[in-house]
């Protein structure tokens, strides 16, 4: 599917989540649906989204820096510079990262902003994380699924509704990742933000987009029979390494980093 074809499918009537991200994030490739419902969401969205994000970017880098080498992103998002494939490429331009979304808008830009480095490759998918399968069949075609993966799952789950079971489909992908890969995943939470959960509700209902937020003892689930990596699962501003301590604020997302035994 080129650019022009991917363009017509895109669904402008209600708000997208990817388009919300966007928006969020100070991005400009968003449609009036989206704005409006972003205006709509508390204030501490945008500054949670920017967190989220920058968790994403200290966690591509150490596992670069830890010799990873193929990378995994389901639910891109639109591509917000740097992207994933710039963080893990500065550090080894050699990685390899597949990319994809379900929502057509994504694949207009990845064709033109998604580049990898001479001695890289990325590659793109429209697909939906509700059909693992057919993402784990493109992306063997383009990594080598006996060498380590690390699986990117980043604010996407709470789009997954509990009758979606949002556990086995993390399960089915992990499954298919040789030892030594890792899931990098972060999920919305109200934990830190109680007074807003009627408010955050209210607005994704009213767009029509499914919402589940979920405590911690409800995230923690994603990672049975892996070995969480310090400092475990904890709001975005707890998450770091080697890099310095970003500033600890009240988060909306629960992160967490680990490898498969």
């Amino acid at each position: 599917m080129n650019a022009e074809d991917a363009n017509l499918l895109i669904d402008t009537s209600k708000p997208h989540p990817a388009r919300v991200y966007d928006w969020l994030l100070g991005g400009k490739d968003n449609y009036l649906v989206d704005q409006e419902m972003g205006e709509k969401l508390p204030p501490e969205a945008r500054a949670n989204a920017a967190r989220n994000r920058a968790f994403m970017h200290r966690a591509a880098a150490w596992l670069a820096h830890h010799g990873v080498r193929q990378f995994l992103d389901i639910g891109t998002g639109i591509p917000t510079t740097p992207n994933l494939h710039q963080i893990v490429q500065e550090i080894a331009p050699a990685s390899r990262v597949v990319y994809a979304d379900n929502d057509p808008i994504v694949l207009r830009h990845a064709e033109a902003l998604l580049v990898s480095t001479p001695e890289g490759a990325t590659d793109y998918i429209q697909a939906d994380v509700r059909r693992p399968e057919a993402i784990l069949d493109h992306a063997r075609e383009f990594l080598d699924f006996g060498k380590p993966v690390a699986l990117s799952l980043i604010a996407l789950l709470h789009f997954i509704t509990d009758d979606e079971d949002p556990y086995a489909l993390t399960r089915s992908l992990v499954d298919a990742l040789p030892s030594g890969s890792y899931l990098v995943l972060s999920h919305g939470t109200t934990d830190e933000h109680p007074e807003l959960v009627e408010s955050v509700k209210n607005t994704y209902r009213e767009g029509q987009v499914p919402l589940r937020m979920r405590r911690r003892e409800e995230v923690e689930p994603f990672f049975d029979g892996l070995e969480l990596v310090d400092p475990g699962l904890v709001t975005a501003t707890r998450w770091y390494q080697e890099s310095p301590a970003p500033k600890e604020e009240l988060s909306g997302f629960y992160v967490g980093v680990a490898r498969v035994p």
